[in-house]
């Protein structure tokens, strides 16, 4: 005999097997036992959470010769063979390879001949977004006024996809995710039956990483089968999931919280040094900023860990804010890790950005700062007793103003070697710097195509990054880290840098980069009342 697949071995063979799925389990066993059947049901849900299964039973239910009404028997010659999968009543269609209005035209031709044997012709179709606007249109009349022995059961991952004229002539019913403890129950019935010795928590991994598909639960399980046999070990349960099981994502999460990016980096170079799954490793470090989240809002019972890791997860979250766990879980979750470009770099910025305070929290300057000497003082005279009248005396010409003279001054006096800034009047800030820092977003957006996947359009995007000043043709472009510099400045990065930044000033370019630590208040208080930066010296 040939052997079967878990899943197809395993799948449910009436409603009460069906895991997880009540809501829809007992309207359905009701229908079936008061003989009120639709012609027409849409079933929507994840994938492996039983619509496919669902629909062989309800077609069993229905052309049971021992019932005819309630839970199919599974012992008769019709649900045996629909079991197999070789009664000619019950048709699974495809809609993903049977996509055009030619096959559903040569299905409509055939609902017109009463079922061979069966008591309803009952087709199921599969993946039923798939199909375009003219077959869907084909299916219409069909599906709203069939004739009285047959069934139609649409099953679909995607019901936004389904025009709403077929949706409205169907009963429709929503498969939830298969909680992870009906998971690991029925894996536990399997694992009895099939002589598998595997731990709990090797079942809690294995019902964790399925996502609520007890289908992907069951492949997973035997596929550690067949490559460890029936004694399965949790450390080969997370080999083969792909878990690092590594204490280094606590580890990262503990630099962040104490906002130590030096020791970050080191631990991310490390788990990439030993080879370990970048990807994963991400997603180990987002799911224990989660748990953390879940521990500084008081949810901790949601976690489903032990007293040790839950006593960890209280001491780390005194030490941090909620608004820092919210901002590090949204920078490491919308990281995109791929097999092309498997660098450390994203992680490093999403360390780097989360580690940082936002920029409302950084305070500034009490007063802007005052460049040249301060205005004069007008002075007040007493009055003057009534005097008679004389000939009018004139008065010396004032001189100008010391602010005056101060503006003309300044660009030839450097209070910095590093830096000279020229007060102008906001007016006049139209131009190609000042134009580029302020649209920046603008610069990245506009990035042209072959550029927009390369890791310097991250590098750009990150905090501390901003141009300073344009020299020729050259763009001067400050970091204020160190690591962001050195990525920068290799060839690759070189090369899209300059073709983003010329796309966007519309000329030629180059790009220099220099390594500016901190920000000075004064010249960004200084820039917003209409100071220039004029140059810049490199670090």
């Amino acid at each position: 005999m040939t052997s079967q697949v878990f899943y197809r071995k395993w799948r449910p063979q009436t409603l009460a097997e069906l895991v997880g799925q009540e809501q829809v389990t007992q309207t359905l066993g009701n229908a079936l036992t008061s003989g009120r059947v639709s012609h027409a049901y849409l079933f929507y849900g994840p994938r492996g959470t039983g619509k496919t299964s669902t629909g062989r039973i309800l077609a069993k239910a229905l052309n049971c010769l021992t019932n005819g009404r309630g839970e199919p028997c599974n012992d008769c010659d019709m649900c045996q063979a629909i079991t197999e999968g070789r009664a000619l009543d019950v048709i699974e269609v495809d809609a993903a390879s049977n996509t055009g209005v030619d096959d559903i035209r040569s299905l409509r031709e055939k609902v017109n001949y009463a079922p061979n044997q069966a008591r309803y012709k009952v087709y199921i179709i599969d993946e039923v977004h798939m199909l375009s606007n003219s077959a869907s249109n084909a299916l219409l009349k069909t599906l709203e006024e069939p004739p009285p022995y047959i069934v139609f059961i649409l099953a679909t991952t995607e019901a936004h996809k389904v025009p709403a004229t077929l949706m409205s002539r169907c009963q429709r019913f929503d498969f939830r995710r298969i909680s992870r403890a009906d998971i690991i129950s029925k894996l536990t019935r399997i694992c009895a039956t099939e002589g598998i010795k595997l731990e709990p928590e090797g079942l809690n991994l294995i019902a964790k990483s399925a996502t609520g598909s007890l289908r992907d639960a069951e492949n997973l399980l035997e596929q550690m089968t067949t490559y460890y046999g029936s004694e399965i070990g949790l450390n080969q349960v997370q080999a083969i999931l792909g878990i690092t099981g590594d204490q280094r994502a606590r580890e990262l999460v503990g630099h962040i919280v104490a906002g130590d990016v030096a020791g970050g980096v080191a631990t991310i170079n490390s788990v990439n040094s030993d080879g370990l799954d970048l990807r994963q490793f991400n997603r180990e470090v987002v799911e224990y900023l989660r748990q953390l989240l879940l521990v500084k809002t008081g949810s901790e019972d949601a976690v489903d860990l032990t007293a040790e890791d839950k006593a960890e997860l209280k001491q780390l979250a005194a030490r941090t804010s909620l608004a820092q766990i919210s901002r590090a879980i949204k920078l490491f979750g919308q990281l995109e890790i791929g097999f092309d470009n498997y660098s450390t770099l994203p992680l490093e910025l999403a360390l780097v950005d989360c580690t940082q305070p936002p920029a409302e929290e950084i305070k500034s300057p009490p007063a802007p700062p005052q460049y040249g000497p301060p205005p004069p003082v007008k002075k007040t005279s007493p009055p003057k007793p009534p005097a008679a009248k004389t000939e009018p005396v004139a008065e010396p010409k004032a001189a100008p103003e010391p602010a005056a003279e101060a503006k003309a001054d300044l660009p030839r006096a450097k209070a910095k070697p590093t830096k000279d800034i020229a007060t102008t009047p906001p007016a006049e800030l139209n131009n190609e710097i000042e134009r580029m820092r302020l649209n920046w977003k603008d610069v990245m957006e506009q990035a042209p195509d072959e550029v927009k996947r390369t890791s310097a359009i991250a590098i750009l995007r990150s905090a501390g990054v901003k141009p300073v000043a344009i020299e020729g043709d050259t763009v001067v472009l400050a970091f204020k880290y160190p690591i962001h510099k050195e990525k920068m400045e290799t060839v690759e990065n070189q090369q899209a840098a300059r073709a983003i930044i010329s796309s966007f000033l519309g000329r030629s370019c180059q790009v220099r980069c220099v390594y500016e630590p901190e920000d000075n208040h004064l010249v960004e208080a200084a820039k917003k009342f209409g100071a220039q930066i004029t140059s810049v010296e490199e670090k």
